[in-house]
């Protein structure tokens, strides 16, 4: 079924990269224009060319040759005598002896990781991608919570703002009243 579907994903996508490239194009057909069978045309034409020609012929089989001509290492295989890569494998001599003794660290080591927990981390591996997604979800969702609250402490100190200006209004308000009476005397 996943199978089915990644082909019918990737059969979108060349459909859609087809109309990007010919647009509203149509083969003589009265079809659209597939790239995959246009360049599959262009192939068989290059060929059929190409067996027809002699010279064509011979540079195919002479690019083998020339890829082993370009390969960095031939060259270095062809300009760099024995005596001269002893020269290198003796200056790398305290390398290759550190590098020795850590590959027999690892060998001694080989038995800790034919473990049965070692074999085990496939299963463990299942278990934690279960785990991680549990926890990017409790991530969002704690998230969600601290915007939440966020919002709900936003709102009590608008509310406690509030309340503090109308508290000042009406002390204001009982003061004036207050000195009007004459029951308090003025600050």
């Amino acid at each position: 079924m996943d199978k089915q579907t990644e082909l019918d994903n990737l059969e979108i996508r060349l459909q859609a990269l087809e109309s990007r490239i010919y647009g509203e194009k149509r083969s003589k057909g009265g079809k659209p224009v597939k790239c995959v069978e246009s360049l599959a045309r262009i192939q068989a034409g290059l060929t059929n060319t190409a067996n027809k020609r002699e010279r064509v012929k011979s540079l195919h089989k002479k690019i083998e040759d020339l890829l082993k001509y370009l390969d960095p290492q031939f060259t270095d295989h062809i300009t760099l005598p024995d005596a001269m890569k002893l020269e290198f494998i003796l200056a790398e001599e305290d390398f290759l002896l550190s590098q020795a003794a850590l590959l027999e660290q690892v060998s001694s080591l080989q038995p800790l990781l034919d473990s049965t927990y070692i074999r085990d981390v496939p299963e463990h591996a299942t278990k934690l991608q279960r785990l991680s997604q549990i926890h990017i979800k409790q991530q969002d969702q704690s998230e969600s919570q601290s915007q939440e609250v966020k919002k709900l402490f936003e709102e009590y100190n608008k509310m406690m703002f509030l309340l503090s200006k109308q508290f000042t209004q009406w002390d204001e308000t009982l003061r004036k009243l207050e000195e009007a009476k004459g029951i308090r005397p003025v600050e």
